[in-house]
């Protein structure tokens, strides 16, 4: 392929890309102008939104870049997410003196870096894209930098992540290696050859390392600590895009790499599944603090991804990619909901302060009933139908006893979402709430619409785009 013909299929990393260089040196000259850069890196990720479902499919730079219709999938859900990222959050660090544009920037290169990850057709641009997107989450963590708990969750975060990516990079090197190549379409032969037990340990490490990216255990440690100290509308950042951008990576590498050697990676995903929703299901039951108790969620909610994911096949990836798209909206909704209320100044952030909260913001709190009822699985939310094409594509694989305890573990679950309920519509109030910005509470009311009843219209559209998606990701 010629030069002009690789860049056309990375016309939207060259719109991100631009973007944010070209915006970090107007916020240089004009640091002031927050609002402006904030609505710019919106139209940025628009931008590339369009470019990216646009674009024709192929394979640019000697197979470093894939565009296809995984890829396409993922990246229009990802830079729709980063979009409502900025005016959810821009406002909400305003209102407490923070005015930053490297904010908005942030979102961008780490867009970028999603993008790069999605795409990814070896494992030099798979690093790259883990990288770009993992050395701008750290500085989001702790982008309120007068809050020590924030500076603490971005501490904590670039350290765990700095070991997740020794033991990326270890494997990836242990992966070359033995295979002789970086590209996945050659590590695959090697993968199918007999004596494969090292680029079996490598690929061990590898999946050791994007397992943290997406907070599945024993790799979770970092989770209620990030969630719980970083600003609330960045967490509603980090809680959606970045996982789906980290399980869509997930399934290209055992999918195009390794598929010949399903077997192995299959009883690695299958056990991390398990321990993800054990932990997810159990340690939320004793948080009081709602952001712990919803990282504990996303813990467990990636650990159902997994187990569609661990099923080896086209309909597992096509489960898990209407989990992880349907789960990123819920959980979007959610963290919206907690960026939109606070009593007197301060933000509301646990159990107690929902008291009542059904008198109080009747509207947000009905948003929050319908988010913690889809977390549950209840029917006719969205969160039952994600739950539904995991479990059944789990059986069709004969993973009966990971879909039971799956099915178990959200019965535990169950406790924690009923107690919000219960919370927010029988307790009494502590004292009236702030009013809850528009931007905030926009977001949430149209994300609950969305977990229903628009779920119901939009659910064969999104079948027909995830399948579609899930066939080329080369799963069996």
């Amino acid at each position: 392929m010629t030069f002009s013909a690789n860049l056309a299929l990375a016309i939207p990393e060259l719109i991100l890309a631009i973007g944010a260089l070209s915006l970090l040196v107007v916020g240089a000259f004009a640091p002031a102008q927050t609002r402006m850069v904030g609505w710019a890196s919106v139209l940025v990720l628009l931008g590339a939104t369009i470019a990216t479902a646009t674009q024709p499919f192929g394979v640019a730079f000697g197979g470093g870049l894939i565009s296809d219709a995984a890829a396409t999938f993922a990246k229009v859900a990802i830079y729709l997410a980063s979009a409502v990222a900025i005016p959810l959050a821009q406002p909400w660090f305003e209102r407490r003196g923070v005015k930053v544009f490297e904010f908005p920037v942030l979102v961008l290169l780490a867009a970028l870096g999603m993008g790069m990850m999605v795409s990814a057709g070896d494992l030099i641009s798979l690093y790259i894209g883990i990288e770009l997107q993992s050395l701008a989450l750290y500085v989001l963590a702790a982008m309120h930098r007068d809050n020590a708990k924030a500076s603490e969750a971005g501490l904590k975060y670039f350290v765990l992540g700095a070991l997740s990516s020794g033991l990326l990079l270890y494997g990836a090197s242990l992966i070359y290696g033995f295979a002789g190549s970086t590209h996945f379409s050659e590590i695959a032969q090697a993968a199918g050859a007999p004596e494969n037990t090292g680029l079996l340990f490598g690929l061990v490490f590898l999946i050791c390392g994007i397992a943290f990216k997406v907070s599945a255990a024993p790799f979770h440690m970092w989770t209620p600590d990030v969630y719980e100290g970083a600003p609330t509308p960045i967490v509603a950042f980090f809680a959606a895009a970045p996982k789906l951008a980290a399980m869509v990576l997930f399934a290209r590498v055992l999918g195009d790499g390794f598929a010949t050697a399903a077997d192995q990676w299959q009883q690695i995903l299958i056990i991390m599944a398990m321990a993800s929703v054990a932990v997810g299901a159990f340690a939320g039951l004793v948080q009081s603090n709602l952001k712990r108790l919803w990282a504990y969620s996303s813990i467990a909610n990636i650990g159902y991804a997994v187990l569609g994911l661990s099923s080896g096949t086209t309909e597992g990836a096509q489960a898990m990619l209407m989990f992880m798209v349907l789960y990123m909206i819920d959980v979007t909704g959610f963290f919206a909901c907690l960026a939109a209320l606070s009593r007197g100044g301060r933000s509301m952030e646990t159990l107690q302060d929902m008291a009542g909260l059904i008198k109080e913001r009747p509207a947000i709190a009905l948003a929050m009933t319908v988010f913690a009822l889809s977390a549950l699985g209840l029917p006719p939310f969205s969160g039952f139908f994600g739950k539904y094409y995991v479990f059944k594509a789990a059986l069709d694989a004969g993973l009966w006893g990971p879909a039971v305890f799956g099915l178990v573990g959200s019965v535990v679950a169950a406790f924690y979402y009923l107690k919000l309920i219960k919370v927010m519509w029988f307790d009494p109030s502590p004292g009236a709430t702030d009013k809850p910005p528009v931007e905030a509470n926009a977001i949430a009311v149209t994300s609950a619409l969305f977990a229903f009843p628009v779920v119901i219209v939009a659910l064969h559209s999104l079948d027909i785009l995830a399948e579609r998606a899930a066939r080329a990701l080369g799963l069996a």
